[in-house]
């Protein structure tokens, strides 16, 4: 089947066409690890890891990058101010290096959480790619798209005839400081910085380069790097909608500048998760973390299933509640594939035609699950086939169908348990009830299938 994309730069669904027949190359934009991520971050990569395995469902082979920034990201996301490693480094008394290894393992562990699949990928560090970012810059100067200032290297935007076609940008009509910080020396207000000088500041991060002692700016790594993994042409670039007007319009100026070639032939964005109604920001104290989640009782998957609830496109609002309701679902479906046994079953062809026509339509989640509800309640279909089918759609939805076993009962549950089956076939209803609820008392749940009652640890 064809997968169709929404193109960001077209504004328009597209039917995706590799570059390369049977291959798929993409790059997502990385963390800044300078803290940890919030629930809204990750909603980027649990994005990138279903595209990945999209494309895997529908036999591509896929080269995959994913940054790391710990260097270049100052705290204004543009031109001015702190480097974010170098501040968190100074507040927490550390050096650049630790915060950055520090916060690198917590992302990793909060994509292993989330079932986001690493194999085969690459994470390349900015601080690990200076000779690169330094070698795209050198080549920007000799074809004369940069000039220096007492604050940087910078990149002359109105040298490029389509400058902002991402973002649609109106450059007539922007005025200085109303999109961009003002910086002394700025040609025009969209210039931005590929080097920063250093200028005596007590910097931990700082490099030679042609120009002076300084460091990368932001934009400059992406470039450098996707173009060393994945050639200076490739499939589908992605990252959160906050990128379309700065970062990834940057990046495709200066990139296609180099190279005079399009940088990627797909553009991909997802859209925020908000807190009640609001974004998520350090100032109105809304940032909720993974951790978070897991320490309110509730599994990461359980979080992952939220966001598949939504198109990746749509504006998703997080609350507690919601998330208790992803948790139930997700439970829900857990104890109907413990129900269905261990018998080996064939994948039902009709409902996986329609999943594959589902997720292939700009990945639409919302559609395949509803689709997972309607497997589970036909009749029609045996509970083997279900089961097949199930861990067959998962391997798209990455919700842990394959993990899913009896878990050890510990003896004094299992006595209980018998005593309520002996309860049950007495007909003492009462009895049974009152065994049950001293089973969920004790942080076990009992449920009751046509092959007799299974036990299950609560979340």
């Amino acid at each position: 089947m064809d997968v169709e994309l929404y193109n960001t730069l077209t504004r328009k669904k597209e039917r995706f066409v590799p570059i390369q027949s049977g291959r798929v190359s993409m790059y997502h934009c990385g963390p800044t690890v300078y803290d940890y991520a919030h629930i809204g971050n990750l909603r980027s990569f649990v994005f990138a890891d279903l595209l990945r395995r999209t494309f895997e469902y529908n036999g591509y082979e896929v080269s995959q990058v994913i940054n790391i920034t710990d260097v270049g990201h100052l705290v204004s996301d543009e031109d001015e101010g702190e480097d974010k490693i170098e501040r968190s480094a100074e507040r927490m008394e550390k050096s650049a290096e630790e915060i950055a290894r520090f916060y690198t393992n917590a992302f990793f562990d909060d994509l292993k959480y989330l079932h986001i699949r690493t194999e085969h990928t690459r994470f390349p560090k900015a601080t690990e790619h200076i000779a690169e970012q330094i070698a795209l810059i050198k080549t920007l100067e000799e074809k004369g798209f940069t000039y220096v200032t007492p604050d940087g290297v910078y990149f002359d935007t109105s040298k490029v005839r389509d400058y902002g076609k991402l973002a649609r940008l109106d450059i007539e009509g922007l005025k200085e400081g109303a999109r961009v910080a003002v910086t002394s020396g700025k040609k025009h207000p969209t210039d931005f910085a590929l080097w920063k000088f250093s200028k005596g500041e007590k910097r931990q991060q700082e490099w030679e380069s042609p120009w002076g002692v300084g460091f990368p700016g932001w934009h400059i790594e992406c470039s450098a790097m996707s173009m060393k993994y994945l050639g200076e042409h490739f499939d589908i670039h992605t990252g959160g909608i906050d990128h379309i007007p700065v970062h990834h319009t940057n990046e495709i100026a200066q990139s296609e500048a180099a190279t005079g070639k399009p940088l990627a032939n797909y553009w991909l964005h997802n859209n925020f998760v908000v807190i009640e109604g609001q974004k998520m920001s350090k100032s109105l104290g809304n940032i909720i973390t993974l951790n978070d989640v897991i320490e309110r009782g509730y599994t990461p998957l359980s979080y992952r299933y939220f966001l598949l609830t939504a198109h990746y496109r749509t504006l998703i609002n997080f609350t507690w509640e919601a998330l208790r309701g992803a948790q139930t679902a997700l439970d829900k479906l857990y104890d109907h594939i413990l129900g269905y046994g261990d018998e080996k079953g064939v994948v039902d062809e009709t409902y996986r035609t329609k999943f594959n026509t589902y997720i292939n339509d700009d990945l639409d989640t919302p559609k395949a699950l509803a689709l997972i509800w309607e497997l589970v309640k036909d009749k029609n279909i045996s509970e083997q086939s279900k089961k097949a089918t199930l861990l067959d759609f998962d391997k798209v939805l990455g919700l842990g169908f394959d993990s899913v076993r009896q878990e050890e009962v510990p003896e004094d549950i299992l006595a209980l348990v018998e005593e309520r089956e002996k309860a049950r076939k007495e007909k003492n209803w009462k009895k049974s009830d009152k065994l049950r609820d001293e089973i969920y008392r004790r942080g076990f749940e009992v449920l009751d299938t046509g092959k007799g009652s299974k036990v299950k640890k609560l979340h």
